[in-house]
C-alpha cells in the first residue's frame, strides 16, 4: 500500500501541483513564491531559474520577492523545509501503516521514499539536489532531522530483539537503507535517460532491503 502524501503549509488550493497562481495578495505572497520556485525546481533544477522567473511565475513584481526572501538560495531553502516536513509526514504514516510489525514498517518507510519522489519532484529537488545545507536554518535542520528519525526509530525497534553486544547501530543501518532507497530513486524512480529498470523500483528496494538486512542477521534467512 502507497500511503497518501500529507499537505504541510497548505497555500491556496488548485487542482494540480505548483499550479501558477494569481492575484496574490500580501498574506499568502510568501507560499506563492515558494508554489512558483517548485515549478521552476522541478521543470528547470535548482539553478537554472532567477529570482525575476520566480516572480513572474507567482504574478508579482521582482522586487515583492525580498519582502520575505534574501534571495534565491532562501526561497530554496524554504521550498526544502516544506519538503521535509511533507517527507516527514509520509515517513511516519508509512511506519504506523506497518505496524505491529516491525519488518513490515521499515520496508514501507523505503516505499514512502519513492513515493514522495515521484509525486513530490520539486520538494525532492530543493531538499537533496539543491545544494542547500539542512544546517542553514534552525527549522530546516529540525524538520530534515524529524523525517530520519522516523527512520531511526524503525531501525531502533527492528533490531531490538538482538544482543545488545551483537545489535548492529541502528544509525548506521538506516543510514545505509535511506542511501539505498535514494539511489533506486536516483537511477530508476525518476525517469532519467538510459536507466529504464528491468524490475519496478519497488521490488528492487524490497530485496534490497532484504538482502541487506539477513546479512546483518535482523531478520530470518530465507528457508
Amino acid at each position: 500500500m502507497v500511503p497518501p502524501c500529507p499537505q504541510t503549509r497548505p497555500s491556496a488550493a488548485a487542482p494540480t501541483p505548483y499550479m501558477p497562481k494569481r492575484g496574490y495578495h500580501h498574506g499568502n505572497l510568501r507560499q506563492a513564491l515558494v508554489d512558483a520556485a517548485l515549478t521552476l525546481i522541478r521543470d528547470k533544477g535548482p539553478t537554472g531559474f532567477t529570482l525575476s522567473e520566480a516572480a513572474k511565475q507567482a504574478g508579482v513584481t521582482p522586487a515583492a520577492i525580498y519582502r520575505h526572501f534574501e534571495g534565491r538560495d532562501d526561497l530554496i531553502a524554504e521550498a526544502a523545509a516544506q519538503g521535509y516536513e511533507i517527507f516527514a509526514d509520509l515517513m511516519q504514516f508509512a511506519y504506523d501503516s506497518g505496524q505491529p510489525s516491525d519488518l513490515a514498517s521499515f520496508e514501507a518507510t523505503g516505499r514512502a521514499y519513492l513515493a514522495f519522489a515521484r509525486r513530490y519532484p520539486g520538494h525532492y529537488v530543493a531538499m537533496f539536489e539543491s545544494g542547500i545545507s539542512i544546517n542553514r536554518t534552525p527549522e530546516l535542520a529540525r524538520v530534515a532531522n524529524r523525517a530520519l528519525g522516523v527512520l531511526e526509530k524503525a531501525a531502533v525497534k527492528l533490531s531490538e530483539h538482538i544482543p545488545p553486544e551483537k545489535r548492529p547501530p541502528p544509525q548506521m543501518f538506516s543510514a545505509h537503507i535511506w542511501a539505498l532507497s535514494h539511489g533506486v530513486v536516483e537511477l530508476f524512480a525518476r525517469g532519467s535517460p538510459g536507466t529504464k529498470s528491468p524490475f519496478p523500483p519497488e521490488d528492487l528496494l524490497e530485496t534490497g532491503i532484504g538482502i541487506y538486512l539477513r546479512g546483518l542477521g535482523l531478520i530470518a534467512p530465507d528457508t
